[in-house]
């Protein structure tokens, strides 16, 4: 299933053993290197450290209620992190990055993206249009196939359109394809035994 990153802000973390909320999400912690979401930096009252995270491989299910987890043990502090550390200590932000296609041409800014919550891959950017290029179309959908690069502040596209100078020739003959000079072929009679 597909859902908005922002709409996973805010979400609440319920434990399946007390079945009591234990925090909500505050923060994505993404890998820019394959644009996924490896956890959320969480908040809440009920919390131990500050800041705490939740790998999202811990999640068991994404529902109604929110994220449900096992317990509160699921819970990572900064001097827990071992893998990926990194990552988590980059602090990685798509949100607002510039996106420009491999030509550098300006497409506009990241406001949102949308990700596959059974993977928690980011399958898309939604892109803010710029003012002068937004009268058609204000927002642009970039599927992750058209990313060619992601740097600290840009995120590079494929071009769309390729335009190609059109060749011209000496002449300007035009041919006008249904009037053709040349012999057309003879009707074909076939009988039919009636």
């Amino acid at each position: 299933m597909l859902l908005s990153g922002s709409s996973l802000i805010g979400t609440p973390i319920m434990s399946l053993q007390t079945g009591k909320e234990l925090a909500v999400t505050s923060h994505p912690i993404v890998n820019p290197h394959n644009l996924s979401i490896i956890a959320y930096r969480i908040v809440g009252p009920h919390l131990d450290h500050n800041p705490s995270y939740l790998r999202t491989a811990d999640i068991r299910e994404l529902g109604g209620l929110g994220m449900i987890v096992d317990s509160s043990d699921e819970f990572l502090e900064p001097d827990d992190i071992i893998s990926d550390k990194d990552i988590y200590e980059m602090e990685f932000e798509l949100h607002g990055k510039h996106v420009i296609d491999d030509r550098r041409n300006k497409i506009g800014k990241v406001i949102d993206y949308v990700v596959d919550i059974d993977s928690f891959t980011i399958q898309q950017l939604v892109v803010k249009r710029p003012l002068l290029k937004s009268f058609n179309d204000d927002e642009l959908l970039v599927h992750r196939g058209q990313i060619v690069e992601v740097t600290d502040d840009t995120v590079v596209i494929k071009s769309t359109n390729i335009k190609e100078k059109a060749k011209l020739t000496g002449s300007r003959h035009y041919v006008n394809p249904f009037r053709q000079t040349g012999t057309q072929p003879e009707a074909v009679r076939i009988e039919t035994d009636d």
